[in-house]
């Protein structure tokens, strides 16, 4: 028999039907408590065979897409506490320790997160395009120099308009939340060279506020038109369940 370790993808309390996915995932109860968890081979898991797999940026994508697809799937039937890619242990006695171990800290995250999504907000400023070239016949150096401060000036005018328009964003969102936290934005990799990133921001709502949270989005953006703001979600709450990062036992 091929030697397996067990991936655990989440926690939540004993559910009578978790749903379906593409991954064979069953179930672990300790108690109150249930870990969704999937037998995967241990020759694939051991840490330098995670670590090529993971560096590899379509590896990484793939091995995501499935650990979300999991508990995106339980998280839409009960309050479910998210685990780290490539929680692994050793045996099911080993998960069933876990569970009773942290069985208190698990119980109160559930109840937290019961009835409540992770929304992300993300604001973006237009980024100034480059100078037009002066040439030496157009303006005196003085003249010059004035313009270069001017513009100068300008810029940082825009990016301090941008930025508090960003706050007040942050302000109005943090009205329907039970919890935030500031991620750090991306750069310019990501975003690309026409706008910068200046919030990235995820948020813990009732599951009855969202309409109330698109209304506001919507009078925002209206109101607001230096930034552009992307909403993203409803999530699983990963952004509220860092407590748990290190739950894992490694082979």
């Amino acid at each position: 028999m091929t030697p397996t370790l067990t991936y655990a993808y989440a926690v939540c309390r004993p559910h009578e039907a978790l749903p379906g996915t593409d991954a064979p995932v069953r179930i672990l109860t300790a108690g109150p408590l249930t870990a969704v968890v999937q037998d995967v081979p241990a020759a694939d898991h051991t840490e330098e065979a995670l670590r090529r797999r993971l560096s590899d940026r379509a590896e990484l994508e793939r091995c995501a897409r499935a650990h979300h697809e999991v508990i995106t799937a339980v998280s839409a039937v009960t309050a479910t506490v998210p685990l780290p890619l490539a929680t692994l242990y050793r045996s099911d006695e080993r998960i069933r320790e876990a569970l009773r171990e942290k069985e208190t800290s698990f119980l109160a995250a559930l109840d937290r997160l019961a009835g409540r999504q992770e929304w992300g907000v993300k604001v973006y400023a237009p980024t100034t395009p480059p100078p037009v070239r002066e040439t030496a016949a157009v303006d005196t150096g003085r003249a010059y120099l004035d313009r270069v401060r001017n513009r100068h000036q300008g810029r940082e005018q825009r990016q301090n308009a941008a930025l508090q328009a960003a706050e007040r964003v942050d302000a109005v969102v943090r009205g329907f939340a039970v919890a935030t936290r500031r991620l750090r934005p991306h750069g310019v990799e990501v975003t690309g060279k026409d706008r910068a990133h200046i919030l990235n921001a995820a948020y813990l709502l009732d599951t009855a506020r969202t309409r109330e949270l698109r209304a506001a989005l919507t009078s925002l953006r209206r109101d607001e038109p230096a930034i552009q703001i992307d909403l993203s979600g409803p999530w699983p709450p990963y952004s509220f369940t860092d407590a748990f990062a290190g739950t894992g036992a490694a082979p």
